[in-house]
């Protein structure tokens, strides 16, 4: 902060910004950390912003990048479209009143938002991290990056590959040259996120480009049964897109992809989506690439070499993830045994299939046949690789943590349980900004204390790489799995 200028008011290396004063946080909304995605930058890597002369107001977080609404509404709840191209590349700084007075470097937490790759915004009120910040006495960081056709079109000659990870190096680029002016500690930076926000932080501590920024790794729900995507296979998504969108391989893909206005790439994204839907599929059409920025190497190899050694990890999901996705899918909710082995064995071939049902099955004596193939994919989507990165993170030698939130709604008429994004609330304290959501009806003193147990635990870790009274988590070791609500 420069000398003499209000506690709300600090540089960064485009211009000034002004924050506002929210309880014990002043938050700073709506930064650019990259120019505008739009004319001859749609579809190219970040690039930097112009600046600012004037003190910039910084009360309203930007628009969101061009989005569908998310499938994920029936559990979360309804939002209003806010997405505009122009302005969405921007961060949102929340910091303690304090951080700003006494001039000593918080740690910090960068944290991505879900949203299946294709839907979702830091600046949305469920991710405000004033709170958070205030009690764990840390700064929060949250931000855009591009997704769905925009973020993860795979067109390398033409520039688009990856480009949402790339966002995601700029953000952290951005960390590293202005925390220090909001009272945060550029040395210590904890990256982290919630489903595709936890594929993502991992990417980037796993990355050669990244890695080297990054401090500790916080993933939540991480969808890590999810490979990267296969070039070939993104490439023929990429030709399936472009017919829709009438695009022929004759022409000047770039030029003709820029003059697209957003919404009939949105609209083509969402057919291409219905034409590639399978029973029980929750991979988008467009996601990470392997081999492109972002994503040199698999997950695997390049745990096996190394490279999230010395790191402290904290990772865990929900008990139920994957009734967000199947609660209300009358093509799950209705299936048969032989129906949920024949969509089991689509996806890992018929011995496997039979293998995994009945081991749920056997777990699960009065279930349904729709909640044995859920149960099933929590597993196969959520659990199994978070517990997998955790046992090769400790088995290392690693300080590694592992939980499981388990707070379900006394009221469930969709039997969701503990869903998939189920902790979000709890994490930021912002239970009143799901008011639309069978989750979470009102918030009383037993979510909010809940919700104080976890964010104390979570902004810990941030602080120290430890947590509090928690013993750390050893290889296959069930007991060391701590349980939240």
């Amino acid at each position: 902060m420069t000398a003499g200028i209000e506690p709300t008011v600090v540089d960064t290396d485009r211009g000034k910004v002004r924050g506002i004063a929210e309880g014990e946080a002043i938050s700073f909304r709506g930064i650019p950390y990259a120019a505008s995605p739009v004319g001859e930058l749609r579809f190219a890597a970040p690039q930097a912003h112009a600046g600012w002369t004037e003190v910039r107001e910084a009360a309203q977080a930007g628009p969101s990048v061009p989005q569908a609404a998310s499938r994920l509404e029936r559990v979360q709840g309804r939002r209003v479209p806010d997405w505009n191209e122009d302005g969405s590349l921007t961060v949102n700084v929340f910091t303690p009143r304090r951080a700003l007075e006494d001039g000593t470097a918080r740690p910090v937490l960068v944290w991505w938002h879900g949203g299946g790759f294709t839907s979702g915004s830091g600046g949305w009120d469920w991710y405000d991290g004033g709170r958070l910040a205030a009690l764990g006495d840390i700064v929060v960081v949250t931000a855009n990056y591009r997704m769905g056709p925009l973020g993860y079109l795979y067109l390398p000659r033409i520039g688009a590959a990856n480009l949402g990870p790339q966002d995601q190096a700029a953000v952290l680029r951005w960390v590293q040259n202005n925390i220090t002016s909001f009272g945060g500690d550029p040395r210590t930076v904890t990256v982290g996120g919630q489903s595709a926000g936890a594929y993502s932080a991992l990417s980037l501590a796993l990355d050669p480009q990244t890695n080297g920024s990054i401090t500790r790794v916080l993933l939540q729900s991480g969808p890590f049964g999810l490979a990267p995507q296969d070039p070939h296979q993104a490439a023929e998504n990429t030709d399936a897109y472009l017919r829709l969108l009438g695009i022929t391989a004759g022409a000047d893909r770039a030029k003709a992809l820029r003059a697209v206005p957003a919404e009939q790439l949105l609209d083509a994204y969402g057919r291409l989506a219905a034409q590639l839907a399978a029973p029980g599929n929750a991979a988008p059409p467009m996601y990470p690439v392997l081999g492109a920025p972002g994503m040199p190497r698999t997950r695997q190899r390049s745990l096996a070499d190394g490279a999230l050694e010395g790191k402290q990890l904290l990772i865990g999901t929900t008990r139920d993830e994957a009734t967000a996705f199947f609660a209300f899918d009358p093509r799950i909710q209705n299936l048969t045994t032989s129906a949920a082995l024949d969509v089991l064995t689509a996806q890992v071939g018929r011995e496997a299939a039979q293998d995994v049902y009945q081991q749920h099955a056997a777990r699960l004596p009065q279930a349904t046949p729709a909640q044995i193939f859920t149960a099933v994919q929590t597993d196969g989507l959520f659990r199994n690789g978070s517990l997998e990165i955790a046992d090769h993170h400790a088995a290392g030698g690693n300080t590694t943590y592992v939980y499981q939130f388990d707070y379900a709604p006394a009221d469930d008429p969709y039997a969701l349980g503990a869903t998939h994004c189920a902790e979000l609330p709890f994490l930021f304290d912002t239970f009143d900004a799901y008011p639309q959501s069978p989750i979470l009806v009102g918030a009383g003193d037993t979510q909010r204390a809940v919700g104080r147990e976890f964010a104390t635990a979570v902004a810990g870790f941030v602080t120290t790489g430890t947590a509090s009274g928690w013993l750390p988590y050893a290889p296959a070791t069930a007991t060391r799995i701590r349980h939240f609500g």
